[in-house]
């Protein structure tokens, strides 16, 4: 093992220690927000912390294996269980090894948040609303695979069915940090429902995911800087939806950044709503910025998320799915757009953490 991954796991167990009794601190249960970050930090060490101790395992095991080796003498039998024990050993090692250099790349801290999902319909007519609303339930089935809740913030659905724009909000563990490479151009090649003449089609949707922001460091909107106009909601929702202006429109002046939301009953609700979405919304804007700058200096393997940029490709009449930025065919397209979305998370955050790894590799000459 490195020096310098032997010596960062040592620091680890040291802090693992220091979160062990923070955690056990009864002025520190009484702060809610505290607790639950320094619990998130805890499930986090003590994960890399337990790949270590697999590792340190593992050492044993095969100082114990080259051991019986030397022992063995000549009776081929001992010889053949501990070369057998040593290739394997080492094998583990080798992967161990692997998957801590991971475990310590550095994380972005909007990681671990909740997201807001939001799809919009593009080039294709009502075939492109079609697609949204069959994104929008692979995510969902997605988020129900993997025990997290969603909640739609915000809908305009189109006439033949589908959106032209949904925004979702999905909660649970690290859903920003598994779903933000979804961001971006998502193509769809198939034969519509509305063709009679059999052609395949193209067309397009868009989607970004942004992290929601945590109400103690949340972008302060001015009021001053806010128009916010209420109307109608239309579509499904029974009488007092189409009796009332429960629907909230809200437009930040200084960016022309709009969000809204119809979805609840009441105008407070939908308020409240719409000025989450806002939020993320704007910070999303500093955040593109901010990746477009330091894509200026280098090429992410994942892109920039810019919704400009065509990620995937979905072609039904071949079964299957591409991700152009990472080269991944998969021919399984069905299984994914209900919801089987593993292995091209598993891909892409596997990319991701290799561009990580090459990356410092170059700047510290390794």
């Amino acid at each position: 093992m490195a020096p310098s991954l032997a010596s960062s796991l040592d620091r680890l167990a040291r802090r693992l220690e220091e979160l062990d009794a923070a955690l056990s601190d009864p002025v520190i249960a009484a702060d809610n927000k505290r607790f639950r970050d320094l619990s998130r930090e805890h499930a986090e060490v003590s994960s890399v912390c337990d790949l270590a101790q697999r590792h340190t395992r593992r050492q044993q095991d095969l100082a114990g294996a080259r051991q019986m080796l030397d022992e063995a003498g000549e009776d081929a039998d001992m010889r053949a269980m501990a070369q057998e024990e040593i290739a394997q050993a080492e094998a583990d090692l080798a992967q161990l090894e692997s998957q801590l250099q991971t475990a310590l790349l550095p994380k972005d801290p909007d990681d671990a948040r909740n997201a807001f999902l939001e799809i919009r319909a593009g080039t294709g007519g009502d075939e492109s609303a079609l697609f949204a609303g069959d994104l929008a339930r692979m995510y969902t089935r997605y988020a129900e695979r993997m025990g997290w809740a969603t909640e739609i913030m915000s809908a305009s659905e189109s006439d033949l069915g589908g959106y032209k724009e949904v925004v979702l909000r999905i909660e649970g563990p690290s859903v920003y940090g598994q779903l933000k490479f979804e961001s971006g151009g998502h193509r769809v090649q198939r034969v519509p429902a509305t063709e009679t003449q059999g052609r395949i089609h193209t067309s397009a949707c868009t989607v970004a995911v942004m992290p929601e922001p945590d109400e103690t460091e949340a972008i302060k909107l001015n009021p001053a800087e806010l128009r916010i106009d209420t109307f109608r909601a239309s579509g499904a929702g029974g009488q007092h939806i189409n009796k009332t202006d429960s629907a909230v429109r809200v437009v930040h002046l200084p960016t022309g950044i709009v969000a809204e939301c119809q979805d609840g009953r009441s105008q407070h609700s939908n308020k409240a709503k719409a000025l989450q979405v806002l939020q993320a919304r704007i910070q999303e804007k500093e955040r593109s910025e901010r990746a477009a700058k330091e894509a200026a200096l280098r090429k992410s393997l994942v892109g920039s998320g810019d919704r400009s940029d065509r990620i995937r490709t979905y072609n039904f009449p071949q079964g299957r799915l591409t991700d152009h930025r990472i080269n991944l065919t998969l021919y399984k397209l069905l299984s994914v757009m209900e919801g089987e979305l593993d292995d091209v998370v598993a891909a892409l955050l596997s990319a991701q953490a290799a561009d990580q790894l090459a990356e410092l590799e170059a700047a510290t000459g390794v």
